[in-house]
């Protein structure tokens, strides 16, 4: 009598394996831009001499990057100053964000999670990565399920050898 041969039925499946580490910018991917190098005495905001300093910045520097805008000062910032800023480094960033340096990563994340074409997921299994090197939230572990549910097939989390179903249809 021949043994039963052992059957790999996770090859047999098509699974799509998505890492949620891919969206995150790595750190020297995301530029920061301090809204304090433009204020006089670091304190005020003076009109003319921020146009002017604006105009004198090459945006260029951040051509393929993605940048965060903030200010580490205490200072009263209109918000059209964050807005000039956003306005002419997004001729070359790849996208730029708002928030303290700290979150901006997450920020960026959540963003490209938000661009990810979930119809390429249409009727898919798909199994969202549980670990890796960088930590990733619970929110954003929130999003990709709430975006993917209506779309997919399966949803699972962890690898394809060690899947916790999360949603099928």
């Amino acid at each position: 009598m021949e043994p039963t041969p052992i059957i790999n039925k996770v090859a047999q499946k098509s699974i799509i394996t998505l890492d949620l580490e891919e969206l995150i910018p790595l750190p020297d991917e995301v530029a920061h831009i301090d809204l304090k190098q433009f204020l006089y005495m670091e304190l005020i905001l003076r009109e003319a001499e921020f146009r002017h300093a604006v105009k004198q910045t090459d945006w260029k520097q951040y051509e393929h990057k993605y940048v965060n805008i903030y200010c580490s000062a205490s200072a009263v910032v209109p918000m059209w100053a964050y807005m000039v800023i956003s306005a002419e480094v997004s001729q070359f960033a790849k996208d730029v964000v708002c928030t303290p340096p700290e979150h901006a990563a997450e920020v960026i994340m959540y963003r490209n999670i938000a661009r990810l074409d979930v119809e390429r997921f249409r009727n898919q299994r798909v199994v969202v990565k549980g670990c890796g090197e960088r930590q990733i939230s619970e929110a954003a572990y929130v999003y990709i399920a709430h975006l993917l549910a209506p779309v997919v097939r399966a949803l699972s989390f962890g690898e394809p050898c060690s899947m916790v179903p999360v949603y099928k249809k």
